[in-house]
């Protein structure tokens, strides 16, 4: 029976209706939030409907952008001291950035989206890390928002995330909830970042959600060199070649959960010590440069993940063949659904 694609839906219901609740009691109008969300989730449901071609998704995914930036003036002014001097100011790079970025991040949550619970668990560690370092810094106006979106993606994981008594998902987010998730995860390292008054510094943010936007940047960059469309569906995500090396599903999600808190923590820790910014940017291509060579041939990706598993998980059984060969086929099929060849 195929598994109903109905979590983006109960988490975009989950996440509006504190907003339309904010917006009526005059806490912080959210209209542009509301107009952006709902153009992608309309779009996303049309997609896992109809399979919409790439382009009508990145069409609205630029709208929803604009509708950030002109409506909510929610835009990148500043990308902070990256070569080691003053702030640098976009000017009239500001709303190209914005919109590049915001599209960014929504494909990168979408092609996260490929084995349950990991997109999920990985949004939910990024909202959990942008609340402290809001609360940190002061910013405490982005978190009744940010609560609800982070009490949806729970909720939805309940359903999603395999555990004992739910050995598969019972509820997909389709490309309307992995959508929205990447909308709100834009929005608010953009609020984070860009707020004078409680500032935090920029080269922070690619650092918090790091695995989904290494994987979409080394898979565009794959693809392009390979001639092919960086939309087009393959099994060369980070995801496919861990369970491909013997992860299970829930050590593969356990796994990268694990390390996106600890990275996006001792990128946190160490931005506090004032380490200068361009080492940020050097760490970022160093971990680019090391995620394309590891996953570009499969055996050296069998090898490396294969002695990360036995290291992290050593007397831990994976599974057999077979129900190895079922997870590869799943990830097939989402990876499918998610990345819809042109």
């Amino acid at each position: 029976m195929p598994t109903p694609l109905v979590g983006g839906v109960a988490m975009a219901l989950g996440v509006m209706i504190p907003v339309w609740l904010m917006m009526a009691d005059s806490i912080k109008p959210l209209p542009a939030f509301t107009i952006a969300a709902t153009i992608l989730i309309v779009v996303g449901m049309l997609d896992d409907r109809y399979d919409i071609r790439w382009y009508w998704r990145i069409g609205a995914q630029t709208c929803a952008a604009l509708v950030m930036v002109y409506v909510g003036d929610v835009h990148v002014e500043q990308i902070g001291p990256l070569f080691g001097r003053g702030p640098m100011a976009l000017g009239a790079l500001s709303v190209p950035f914005t919109v590049f970025a915001t599209v960014g991040v929504i494909n990168a949550v979408n092609m996260a989206d490929g084995i349950d619970g990991l997109a999920g668990a990985l949004v939910a560690s990024a909202l959990l890390m942008i609340g402290c370092a809001a609360m940190y810094s002061g910013n405490y106006a982005m978190l009744p928002l940010l609560s609800a979106v982070f009490a949806a993606v729970v909720a939805f994981l309940v359903f999603n995330l395999r555990r004992p008594g739910l050995p598969r998902a019972s509820t997909f987010m389709g490309n309307a909830g992995s959508a929205l998730l990447g909308l709100c995860i834009a929005w608010f390292c953009f609020r984070l970042t860009q707020n004078t008054g409680h500032p935090v510094s920029p080269v922070l943010a690619p650092f918090l959600i790091l695995f989904p936007v290494l994987d979409c940047l080394v898979l565009i960059v794959r693809r392009l060199h390979m001639g092919r469309s960086p939309f087009s569906a393959d099994r060369g995500h980070l995801h496919h070649r861990m369970l491909d090396a013997g992860f299970t599903h829930g050590q593969l999600v356990c796994t990268l959960l694990a390390m996106s808190l600890l990275v996006g923590g001792a990128a946190a820790l160490v931005l506090k010590w004032d380490l200068p910014h361009p080492w940020f940017v050097a760490a970022f291509f160093a971990l680019f440069v090391l995620h394309y060579w590891v996953t570009a041939r499969p055996a050296r990706s069998m090898a490396f993940f294969g002695a990360l598993h036995g290291r992290l998980f050593a007397g831990v059984g994976t599974g057999t063949g077979t129900q190895k060969a079922v997870a590869g086929n799943q990830t097939d099929v989402l990876a499918t659904e998610n990345e819809s060849p042109t």
